[in-house]
């Protein structure tokens, strides 16, 4: 039986965020998922937003955590070499009703702490944001908004974190978990493992993980939200735009992302399958609708994928991060929906403090590193620095993906990182992000990844479990 002294049971951004934060500590530390990949739920298919914290409730967990957690993400970003923009976001208002409400969402983010708010009329958000609809009449401007990457952070969140002594088990399912004297006992696939905490950052499976230990004070909901991604040769705005929010969530939004697509949505829709990603063709309908409202010219014909992602929607209307009250070596990091990437370094310190007070001794490493590197990305080098890539290394000669203009080199590095499925290497190099979105590249990336992991062509997934991609070999192949 293995034995630490924190497991992580989810590794998404909270669980990754929270196990970079405590991997300071000389603490051994799991970090656990049923999946065969970090980033693999909420966490790789969100909207990617830094959202400012005027929205939230005041006196919520919600607010206070977002605020903090938008004034951390320049330093954690940089530090990890992750794709941060201050685009900032307008909140638009196409009636007096909705005018009202900008003012109330104006206020709630002074109360809130948020700085940089300002009101605008339609002229001058149109000012800021030409593509913004004639039809405006109103719009809150909130200055450190923004984008990043939510799948790139997690990843390096949990490339630090394993860089400062943490350990990914990946793949691993948790079925049971059972208290002895001083420890929990967790069953992770096909292994017991032994913790004195779990931190639970479940996501839309954290009630189950609660129930585990007789634990049924909260539940999660699942929500979800489904978006269209155009590709990069379309118009996109500058700056993200919201419609005003409802008692769904934020509404549907039109932004551009750090790779320089623009992409819209979610929907928002109540589910009960905490596996149903699928997404519906009546509520693409009606996201194209919504997303013209705001931005009239966009050119949802651009579309080069549809996709849904869910969001763990708690019964409680707040952010569940406290002690658990069947058994207080359970921490919850749960029900973390939006702002949930915003607010992922400020909870990873809230949950520091937690385990802190849960009496386990947090001794500070002398050798803690807070930075990792990204995979140089060929697409973002100079001529000069092409060149000297590929003296450095032949196999940035050699393009696999070329959409992105991704190279051998670079899944490569991506395998040797940790990706075991095509969606893995597509998440941390763009492989297959494109046009022809794997049309070309699909092949030459399973084949890097057989030669790399020794994993037979026919035994490789798109993204773990019975994904997988051919069938086996034609007649009379050797």
């Amino acid at each position: 039986m293995r034995n630490y002294d924190v497991a992580i049971i989810g590794a998404g951004v909270t669980g990754a965020a929270i196990a970079r934060q405590l991997s300071r500590y000389r603490l051994s530390i799991a970090l656990i998922d049923g999946a065969e990949d970090v980033a693999m739920g909420a966490s790789r298919a969100n909207s990617a937003i830094l959202h400012a914290g005027y929205d939230t409730p005041a006196g919520t967990l919600m607010a206070k955590l977002n605020v903090r957690g938008n004034e951390l993400m320049t330093q954690w970003c940089g530090e990890l070499d992750v794709p941060i923009r201050r685009v900032g976001t307008l909140v638009a208002a196409f009636n007096a009703e909705e005018k009202l409400e900008l003012r109330w969402l104006y206020e709630r983010g002074i109360q809130n702490g948020v700085p940089g708010l300002e009101l605008l009329t339609g002229e001058e958000a149109r000012a800021m944001e030409p593509m913004l609809s004639p039809d405006v009449v109103a719009a809150l401007h909130a200055k450190t908004g923004g984008i990043t990457c939510p799948y790139e952070l997690t990843v390096a969140c949990a490339e630090n974190a394993r860089r400062n002594g943490a350990e990914w088990l990946l793949g691993r399912h948790v079925k049971w978990i059972v208290p002895e004297p001083n420890n929990l006992v967790i069953r992770a696939g096909d292994e017991c493992i032994r913790a004195r905490r779990v931190i639970n950052c479940a996501g839309v499976y954290a009630d189950d993980v609660a129930r585990m230990i007789d634990d049924d004070s909260f539940v999660i909901r699942p929500r979800k939200g489904e978006y269209m991604l155009l590709d990069r040769t379309e118009a996109k705005p500058s700056k993200v735009i919201f419609h005003t929010p409802t008692k769904m969530g934020k509404g549907v939004l039109v932004a551009p992302t750090v790779d320089g697509n623009a992409f819209v949505g979610p929907t928002a829709v109540n589910v009960s399958d905490k596996e149903d990603t699928a997404v519906d063709a009546h509520f693409v309908e009606l996201l194209s609708m919504l997303s013209k409202k705001s931005v009239p010219t966009l050119n949802l014909r651009g579309t080069i994928r549809a996709f849904a992602g869910l969001r763990a929607q708690p019964s409680t209307g707040d952010f569940i991060i406290r002690p658990s009250e069947a058994d207080a070596r359970m921490i919850h990091a749960a029900g973390i929906c939006s702002p949930g990437l915003t607010s992922a370094p400020a909870i990873a310190e809230m949950v520091e403090e937690l385990v802190r007070s849960s009496g386990l001794e947090l001794v500070p490493k002398d050798d803690y590193d807070p930075t990792r590197r990204a995979i140089p990305a060929f697409r973002h080098m100079t001529d000069d620095e092409r060149w000297a890539a590929i003296a450095e290394n032949p196999l940035y000669a050699r393009a696999v993906c070329r959409c992105e203009t991704v190279t051998e080199a670079e899944v490569v590095e991506a395998v040797r990182r940790g990706a075991r499925t095509v969606d893995g290497v597509k998440r941390r190099v763009r492989a297959g992000m494109g046009r022809c979105q794997g049309g070309f590249c699909t092949p030459k990336v399973m084949e890097i990844l057989s030669r790399e992991t020794g994993v037979p062509m026919e035994n490789l997934t798109k993204f773990g479990g019975s994904s997988r991609m051919v069938a086996g070999k034609t007649r009379g192949e050797g």
